[in-house]
């Protein structure tokens, strides 16, 4: 496996699949349709905001966004939204997604997101990832990085322990996590 920044334009829709795979049951009542969803998510994602690993063949099988001030992994707002929506879809679709809304860290590198290909976890390349966000993070002068995980990801939330995060809070579901169908959220930090 191979760590490498960014992806190529041809890979919009492979990572908007893998994007969906992970995040696609979260998201879906304010996304679906899955082939909208997808075309969506394809359109706003931003490649300066991610890290990829490939396989020894060379197929891209896990990515990991961040969060600046710049942007994030994806960002869209309502022009992208009308566009693969239509108007009325986009605003209440942009105010379903606002109830979940992460806030933007100004002392830790923030994590927007990891996801790896079903066919391909459990073999190393969260772990790849993680270490391409701590490089990152220290590279831009952040002491720390963040992320926050659903508190039922017992394997994600395993990993992370294990490569040396700890839970420094817990956050109630609040509508949000209610509406969409999920629990307790956990910010996890990793001293870097």
């Amino acid at each position: 496996m191979r760590l490498e920044r960014g992806f190529a334009e041809a890979e919009r829709a492979e990572v908007a699949r893998l994007y969906w795979q992970a995040f696609g049951p979260k998201l879906g009542r304010a996304l679906n349709p899955e082939p909208r969803a997808r075309a969506f998510i394809a359109s706003v994602l931003r490649p300066d905001h991610a890290l990829i690993v490939r396989d020894d063949g060379g197929r891209l099988i896990g990515v990991a966004g961040f969060k600046t001030h710049e942007g994030a992994l994806a960002e869209g707002g309502f022009r992208e939204m009308a566009r693969a929506y239509g108007t009325a879809g986009a605003l209440w679709r942009l105010g379903l997604l606002a109830l979940m809304e992460r806030d933007r860290d100004n002392r830790r590198f923030l994590v927007d997101g990891i996801f790896v290909d079903a066919g391909a976890r459990g073999r190393g390349a969260g772990t790849l990832l993680i270490g391409g966000l701590a490089g990152e993070a220290r590279a831009r002068g952040f002491t720390e990085l963040r992320l926050d995980v659903i508190a039922a990801n017992t394997r994600a939330r395993a990993l992370y322990e294990r490569l040396g995060f700890r839970l420094v809070q817990r956050q109630p579901p609040g509508i949000g996590g209610r509406l969409f169908g999920y629990g307790e959220t956990l910010v996890m930090v990793l001293g870097l």
